[in-house]
């Protein structure tokens, strides 16, 4: 139980730098992009990139854990982060948009890493603690929230003549830190015995209710959450005319709504179940659409993307601890790369086409194109009730 705990501060410390150099680029990358991109519509293609790295990220980075461990696999993962960083700093000094988008694409390797944090302390934790410590690890987002919009704000005016470049430059502190954090992680290795072990083919394990009902929960909310999340400071800043300082507080707010939550979510989902919360996170991502198409005021933009936070918490830590319970020990590593390279590469494909969204169909039809991904997660929660009900009276 100490081990538990102690990998969970590690871990969620992590979490917590990870989050604060993504909060700092979501919300300083299209400010810096509307500068120097060579057309609008490719403003918010920084931080989809973000998502396509993770994607293409996500098997390799689980299958190098499997074979040289978790320590070593966060601790080579941070060295992107940092790399993120200058790539950043140099796209500002030399006011070169695809050094912008180089870095987002690396901080998106990064996150094929570090997205991998909650899987690692689940697997560690004991049965019982498992879920409080999955939703432990992503509360460590809460300071994220606060910290990585206020310090791309503090940081914007660091470097005399270089807006922005002094708030990439604190990525590059983030990245180091982790790395340094990371050396008092404790996950044993799998023997060599839990890595020969038995394995059903990766087909039969993507087959399963449990892994569908999961996989498609989490690929919504993570969808559902960027897809409105890159769009918003340019909803913010070209549509509704809001400051800069405006935009880091709706997204700051957004981010500890996505991570609050996690003090409390596994003590809910330990006593409600993994589907009531998956429900119940999806409900408070459509009101978030509600609430968005009402209006465009700060207040309006602020309240929308709590509600999406929140939702995005609850049903994706639900869905992970659900999906905890679709593999063994040997087939950890492929279920896990597969569940996240599904999740990222329909995020990938929402971020890539929220900036052209905005840009040719304004902020309404991005709130509405949300919609029909929330309809389909509703319906496959329903089956999935459905199949176990019929399974559990035969």
């Amino acid at each position: 139980m100490q081990s538990d705990h102690k990998n969970v501060l590690v871990l969620g410390t992590c979490q917590m730098l990870s989050g604060t150099g993504r909060g700092l680029f979501m919300v300083t990358s299209p400010a810096v992009a509307l500068g120097i991109a060579p057309h609008l519509a490719l403003a918010t293609l920084p931080s989809a990139l973000i998502v396509i790295g993770a994607a293409l990220a996500a098997m390799p980075a689980s299958l190098f854990m499997r074979r040289f461990g978790r320590k070593t696999g966060f601790i080579c993962g941070t060295s992107l982060a940092v790399a993120s960083g200058v790539s950043c700093t140099a796209a500002v000094l030399y006011e070169n948009f695809w050094l912008l988008a180089l870095g987002g694409f690396l901080y998106g390797l990064f996150a094929g890493f570090a997205q991998l944090y909650r899987f690692a302390v689940a697997d560690a934790a004991s049965e019982h603690f498992r879920a409080k410590a999955i939703s432990l690890v992503l509360a460590g987002g809460v300071f994220a929230g606060l910290a990585g919009p206020n310090l791309a704000n503090w940081g914007k005016e660091l470097l005399a003549n270089h807006l922005f470049a002094g708030s990439f430059l604190v990525m590059i502190g983030t990245g180091l830190l982790a790395a340094i954090i990371l050396l008092f992680l404790n996950i044993p290795n799998l023997t060599k015995a839990q890595r020969d072990g038995p394995q059903r083919p990766l087909r039969e394990i993507v087959r399963q209710p449990v892994f569908i009902a999961a996989a498609v929960s989490a690929t919504v909310a993570q969808s559902v959450m960027n897809f409105l999340m890159t769009a918003t400071p340019i909803a913010m800043i070209s549509h509704g005319g809001h400051s800069f300082g405006s935009v880091a507080i709706v997204i700051s707010s957004h981010t500890v709504a996505m991570y609050a939550p996690g003090f409390f979510t596994g003590s809910l989902i330990k006593r409600f179940g993994e589907i009531p919360m998956i429900t119940v996170g999806l409900l408070l991502e459509a009101l978030c659409i509600g609430i968005a198409l009402s209006g465009i005021a700060v207040f309006d933009f602020w309240l929308s993307m709590v509600l999406l936070g929140m939702g995005w918490n609850f049903t994706y830590t639900a869905a992970t601890s659900l999906m905890t319970t679709a593999y063994g020990p040997a087939e950890r590593a492929k279920t896990q790369g597969m569940m996240n390279q599904i999740i990222y590469t329909v995020v990938a494909i929402g971020s890539l086409s929220s900036g052209a969204f905005i840009h040719f169909f304004g902020w309404k039809w991005v709130n509405v194109g949300a919609m029909p991904l929330l309809i389909v997660a509703a319906c496959v929660t329903i089956w999935y009730v459905a199949t176990m009900r019929k399974t559990a009276e035969s």
